[in-house]
């Protein structure tokens, strides 16, 4: 298995927590944040995938969504972090960097051997 086949699995643990994070720079669209999450090396994030994590952080009360009409095309929903979503991205950022960290101990023992 590739690189490339085995980034959508580790994405589907991470989602949620990336745009949590992409949205704490400000609000975007579902396009512009799935863009954003391929120019960061994460890989194309189809919308299956990327709508049903911002509905799930928006039922969470971590996002807020609000339809504005579009300049000449159709309108777009835009996704804003909250105060509630900015203390699930602390909380997970210490989390994520402690698992991180034992991943990265985990691979780098394993290669020494």
């Amino acid at each position: 298995m590739t690189n490339e086949d085995r980034r959508p699995v580790w994405l589907r643990g991470v989602l949620d927590f990336c745009l949590l994070a992409l949205l704490a720079d400000g609000e975007a669209y579902g396009y512009e944040l799935a863009r954003r999450l391929e120019e960061h090396g994460l890989g194309t994030v189809p919308g299956g995938s990327l709508y049903p994590a911002l509905l799930r952080r928006e039922k969470l009360g971590h996002l807020r969504a609000e339809w504005r009409a579009g300049e000449g095309g159709p309108g777009r929903k835009y996704y804003a972090i909250t105060p509630t979503g900015r203390a699930a991205l602390e909380r997970e950022a210490v989390a994520w960097r402690g698992f991180a960290a034992g991943v990265e101990a985990t691979i780098t023992g394993v290669a020494a051997r």
